[in-house]
């Protein structure tokens, strides 16, 4: 992992907002706070190997991360990418398991990191506190990992995409979705299409065939206007 910069990002609004610990107690979240320590790194930079001890996590201030996964052959799947206000390195964290992934840093950043050892010596009943949200994030990943498999293997590409904005807009807005939401991504074409599992050209087609049908409208600098309703339904139909 990277080494601590000489100045501190704030701890305590970072796990303040991170879903890992979400409902936990407040003094369990000014207790991590206390015990996280600030960290920098540089685009490019490698955070972590897959196969590493899995002895803490990260929660971003700024940049963006990239985690993926490697075949022998050079191949890469992209399972996801973290952003300001995300977290990684979680599930080696909370089951002292090795990373099963490794972490890319694509842009500069910084962010807090939580050693496993600290999380350790933090009292009991706050300790406990933490464990509960934690295991409810757990199973929430676990139920958007399913839905991302399930798109991968049984739908189109349109359908995958349609999914994939559905899932970001769901993140971003919870239950009350605007009635046009806007959405900036800030991946490229090329990341979005490692996520997909899909090459680039066949994405650029299927984000085309969600403005012909009225789904998304793109507007200059690379935002989308969406309808919630019309690529519910798009996603729905490409099923296999």
């Amino acid at each position: 992992m990277p080494q601590p910069p000489k100045a501190s990002p704030p701890a305590l609004g970072l796990w303040r907002t991170a879903a890992l610990f979400e409902g936990a107690r407040p003094e369990a979240i000014a207790a991590i706070a206390n015990a996280s320590r600030p960290v920098r790194f540089s685009a490019g930079q490698v955070l972590f190997h897959r196969g590493d001890a899995g002895d803490q996590v990260l929660a971003l201030a700024s940049g963006r991360i990239k985690l993926a996964l490697l075949t022998t052959q050079g191949r890469e799947l992209v399972l996801r990418h973290a952003e300001a206000g995300d977290f990684l390195g979680e599930l080696a964290f909370l089951d002292g398991t090795p990373r099963s992934a490794m972490a890319v840093a694509v842009t500069p950043g910084e962010g807090v990191i939580l050693q496993r050892r600290a999380f350790d010596q933090i009292e009991t009943g706050l300790r406990d506190s933490l464990i509960a949200a934690a295991l409810r994030y757990v199973c929430q990943r676990l139920r958007e990992t399913t839905d991302q498999l399930e798109s991968i293997a049984l739908y189109g590409l349109s359908g995958r995409l349609a999914r994939f904005f559905l899932l970001t807009l769901r993140q971003l807005h919870g239950d009350e979705m605007p009635e046009a939401p806007r959405l900036r991504l800030s991946l490229t074409q090329g990341e979005l299409a490692a996520v997909l599992g899909a090459s680039r050209p066949k994405v650029n087609r299927a984000l085309q065939e969600l403005e012909d049908a009225g789904a998304v409208l793109r507007e200059e600098g690379g935002t989308l206007v969406c309808d919630p309703a019309k690529l519910l339904s798009l996603a729905d139909a490409s099923g296999g």
